[in-house]
Parts: C-alpha cells; structure tokens; sequence
C-alpha cells in the first residue's frame, strides 16, 4: 500500500512559484477582519448567494442539476425535492450547512468524513451513504469517438480503509508538527482523497467539501461568502487537466502534486481576489443599487442576464433587480434580447 510522506512531500512542493501563491493568500487571509466588517446585511447577503452557488456548482460538475428557481428554493428549505437530483443537492446543502456552522468542531477523520458522506446522502433511499466502496472503482474518460478507457485506477476496495487511515494521520501529523503551511497539506490531502477514491459514489462532491472544511480549520473563511466551488466549475478543464497530472504514478509514490496543489491555491486566491471586490462595491463605493445595476452593462460588453447581476451585486435583491431593469428599459438604456429562461439584456448603442 502506499504511503503518505507528507513531510518529505510538503517539504519539496515549496517551489518559488507555490511560495508566492501562498504569500499571497496569506496577504488577503490578513485581511479578512476588515472583510469581516462590512455590513452584516451585506455579509449575510454573500453567504446566502455562495451557499446556493456552491451547492448549485459542485452538484453540476457531477451533471446533477435543477432549474434555478427550484434551487433556490430547495436551498432556502422553502420546497421539497421531487426527483433523485434534487434529494442529492439536499444532501449538498446539508453538509455545506453543517460545516458552515460546527468546522471547528469536525476533526477530519475517517469516521467523520464516513458521517459527512452519510449525510450527503440522507435524502435517497438506504444504501451507499456512509459506507467506503464495497467494490473496486474506475476513472474513466471516453473519446470523441465514443471509446471508453480508463484514466485512473484508484485504491482497491479492500485497501481502502487503511489508506483512509493512513491518510488522515499524515495529515493530522503534518498539522501538528506546524512545519509546514496548512493550506499545502490541504491540498496535498484533496489530491490524496481523490486517489483513493473511498466511495462508490459521491467523492467529488466529498472532496470539495472537504476543502472548505481544511479551510476553515486553517484560518481562511473565503469559501464561506465565495463559492469555490463554483470558481472551480468555471475552470474545470484545468481542475480535471492538473488532477491527471498528478495522479500519474500515484500508486508508485512517483507522481509530481505541484499541478494540482497549484491549481488548489489559484482557486482559493482568486476566491479572496472575488471577496475583496464584493466587499470594496458595497463598503468602499456605496454607490446607489440602481447605480450599480447600471454599472454592470457599463462595465460588461455583450449581453447580461438577471443571473449575472444577481452575482455581481449579491446583496441586492431580486425584485430590485427586476425594478432597476424595468425603468432601464423604459428609459432606453438597455435593450431585452430573447424571451422566458433565455431573457437577456444588452446596453444600448449610443
């Protein structure tokens, strides 16, 4: 079974390129009591948005989707699920929750990520939730031509309890020791994590929680008001490209996690880089709603949707948003393209 050196590792990963990512997190990590000031209604408006973004994005990347409004509502626990997507997108919701609320007291164990994973899938019928894989799993990609193979092999299933184990104490020993930055072992983790690969089902979505939770338990409170997890749906072919890389030659204890742990911290950089510039529209330019509604067709070329503002200004509301749109309309600023779901807007030419 392989082994997880994590001080041997941690060690070489600290190239120049690794140490300026993470000065420059800690920069803003500086930061975030000043972030943290801002306007209650305006930081209670961003964790409301990140919660539905993140369960909306990690869930996707899986291909489990709804409509928005259906999201929304199952977020705000204003509806009940109706298909087997939407029971998988409460469970999202609910471990999302959990960790928002109790991070500092969930130690990153196996029997804990065995509950988490419990809970992700407490809304469908008794089965795979909470339990590793009974059997061997596959990564598989298929080719254009509609080819199935197999990119990577993970952990077998009788392997895999004991490389949980493993696991967790390299990363609990490497935390303890304070010798290295506990965002390169979370990430280090995450890759780990998906190597083994410990579930049948649902480790995706396990390994992106788990990043919030290292996060969390390592100061950094940007996934709270920023979802990562959207940020990384964004850049998904670099997430599944630098996740390939890293996994070549895992098994062997070959393999280079740079490409991957890179990638973790771009993400979580630009979440801060994202935070910073929500905080400084609404506190350090409190322009008018109906001001910064219009400033985004200023500051947007091509067409805009009420989704896309509803992002950029998360501490405004949605009937507001309909309003300004409405009187922007009527003052011929803007012009509506389309119509229903496929409704967008567009500023008018001078």
């Amino acid at each position: 079974m392989r082994t997880f050196r994590y001080d041997e590792t941690l060690t070489r990963l600290l190239t120049p390129e690794i140490a300026s990512l993470l000065s420059a997190i800690h920069e803003y990590k500086g930061k975030q009591d000043f972030y943290l000031g801002a306007k209650p209604d305006t930081l209670d408006a961003l964790l409301e948005i990140a919660k539905i973004q993140s369960t909306d994005a990690s869930n996707r990347i899986e291909g489990i989707y709804t409509t928005d409004k259906r999201l929304r509502e199952l977020v705000a626990q204003k509806t009940t699920p109706r298909n087997r997507n939407e029971r998988e997108i409460l469970g999202y919701r609910d471990v999302l929750a959990t960790i928002h609320e109790a991070h500092d007291a969930i130690p990153v164990t196996p029997s804990v990520i065995r509950q988490l994973h419990r809970d992700l899938y407490a809304h469908l019928p008794a089965g795979i939730g909470g339990e590793w894989k009974a059997g061997d799993n596959v990564i598989a990609q298929t080719d254009a031509s509609g080819r199935r193979s197999v990119r990577f092999a993970p952990v077998p299933a009788w392997e895999t309890p004991m490389a949980m184990d493993v696991l967790c104490d390299s990363l609990r020993t490497a935390l303890e020791s304070r010798r290295h930055d506990p965002l390169l072992a979370a990430a280090l983790f995450v890759l780990d994590f998906l190597c083994i690969h410990p579930f049948s089902d649902g480790n995706g979505r396990m390994s992106r929680l788990l990043t919030l939770l290292l996060l969390y338990r390592s100061g950094c409170v940007v996934g709270k008001y920023v979802s990562l997890e959207m940020l990384v749906e964004r850049s998904k072919e670099t997430y599944y490209e630098t996740l390939g890389l890293s996994s070549a030659g895992w098994h062997e204890e070959a393999n280079d996690p740079a490409p991957f742990v890179g990638y973790f911290l771009q993400i979580v950089l630009r979440g801060y880089r994202e935070f910073e510039s929500r905080i400084d529209k609404v506190v350090a330019n409190p322009a008018t709603k109906a001001a910064r509604i219009r400033a985004v067709f200023d500051e947007t070329l091509g067409r805009v949707r009420k989704k896309d503002i509803l992002l950029r200004c998360p501490d405004i509301s949605e009937a507001m948003v309909e309003k300004t749109l409405a009187s922007l309309l009527a003052a011929g600023f803007i012009r509506k393209l389309g119509a229903g779901r496929a409704t967008s807007y567009a500023k008018t030419a001078p």
